[in-house]
């Protein structure tokens, strides 16, 4: 029986964080599923859902109105969710530059959006973070693929800066490179599984109401694919966000991410039927269900390992093998030493046992019918337009 076991947990472990990149890559090169993309400038709604954000709200419209659109084609909406730190005075600063406020209650995220959605008059709607800085013809990019009619919406693509070197940013940055490859093959095979908020876009007439308690940037980019049209990834639609900026701060954001990202997932479900969507739903099964479960074989083995190890050397070295990586992910995680939160062997250990530390806490969450409707950013003081313009660019890792 422990064999059994061992085994097994092994099998989905491996297929997880190996087989299904593989086949991903193999699917997306081999049998593409290539769309249209070409110059468009159809009229844009761009939304911003804020919530007490007067630390980056300023630069974030400087950032907006630098970005290269037709201004009769380009509105931009911020959904203020109840802000009580100054963030509507500042926005008020700017409409006579265009920039409209809706001065909501506060009332989360989902409904905020919903909301700015009833009123906006594009008939592309771009979502986005307060804190996310966009390329000046990220929009341009975003909105070509839209050219191909089977094309419902657009994943744009989130990137990291070059100072993110150092603890458990170091470690996410290398995630995010490989997820955003990963992206690129899920597109070429059909469908990208999700969006990010940090930018993405869809059309007008796919969107329906964000229900409470989700992700609502994977709900509301899956929508189009379960209404059967595609949504694709544009990797030249840059946008740029700033870490987290304490270990813990990330942590709770991760949970608070996967809570309402399997929340997503079940509002969702009709998608994990391969009958309808084919390829599409062993992607999302795979990614955002295993994925985010893999923490249960991982445990696992850390338990049924230790039965194993007087039956040969293979599991002695097993054993040893994961011991060395926790101790490395516990060094990674409460390291002072700049040297150590530099160096690779440890942060990525360390990322990877807070991503699915996040995922049990959030698994836990799901099961016991706990919601979070509404969230409390922190922010790091995020950068002006110029400075990310000139290369101090930022990020933020979302849809883990």
């Amino acid at each position: 029986m422990a064999l059994a076991i061992f085994w097994g947990a092994v099998s989905l472990i491996v297929y997880t964080y190996v087989l299904f990149p593989i086949l991903t890559m193999i699917r997306g090169a081999f049998w593409p599923r290539e769309h249209h993309s070409i110059a468009i400038a159809p009229s844009v709604s761009l939304i911003i859902a804020a919530y007490n954000e007067a630390d980056s709200i300023r630069a974030k419209l400087e950032n907006v109105l630098a970005l290269v659109y037709p201004r009769d084609s380009f509105e931009v909406l911020v959904a203020s969710d109840g802000s009580t730190d100054g963030t509507n005075e500042i926005v008020r600063e700017y409409e006579d530059r265009g920039i409209r406020l809706l001065a909501l209650p506060r009332q989360g995220k989902a409904g905020a959006l919903n909301d700015a959605v009833a009123v906006a008059k594009g008939d592309i709607l771009v979502f986005s973070d307060a804190n996310s800085m966009y390329d000046p013809d990220a929009i341009q990019e975003l909105v070509r693929p839209f050219a191909d009619l089977a094309v419902g919406g657009v994943a744009g693509n989130q990137c990291y800066s070059d100072d993110m070197e150092d603890g458990l940013n170091a470690g996410e940055h290398s995630y995010w490179n490989f997820d955003r490859l990963m992206k690129e093959f899920q597109s070429r095979s059909g469908n990208a599984i999700s969006a990010t908020g940090a930018i993405y876009a869809i059309r007008r007439s796919l969107f329906d109401p964000v229900p409470g308690g989700v992700t609502d940037d994977f709900t509301i980019s899956t929508g189009v694919i379960e209404k059967g049209y595609r949504l694709v990834f544009a990797s030249a639609a840059q946008a740029f966000e700033p870490a987290s900026s304490s270990n813990s701060d990330e942590f709770g954001r991760k949970v608070r991410i996967i809570t309402r990202g399997l929340r997503a997932v079940i509002v969702r479900r009709k998608l994990l039927n391969p009958f309808r969507y084919g390829f599409y739903s062993f992607q999302l099964f795979s990614h955002k269900v295993l994925r985010r479960l893999v923490v249960f074989p991982l445990l696992l083995l850390l338990v049924i390992n230790p039965l194993l190890v007087l039956r040969s050397v293979f599991y002695q070295a097993t054993m040893l093998a994961q011991l060395v990586f926790y101790g490395m992910a516990v060094v990674g995680f409460y390291a002072q030493s700049e040297r150590i939160k530099q160096n690779k062997l440890i942060t990525i250990p360390a990322f990877f046992c807070m991503v699915n530390g996040a995922a049990l806490m959030a698994t836990i969450n799901v099961l016991r019918g706990h919601r979070i409707e509404r969230w409390e950013p922190k922010r790091v003081e995020t950068e002006t337009s110029e400075t990310a313009d000139a290369g101090g660019i930022m990020p933020d890792a979302k849809g883990v």
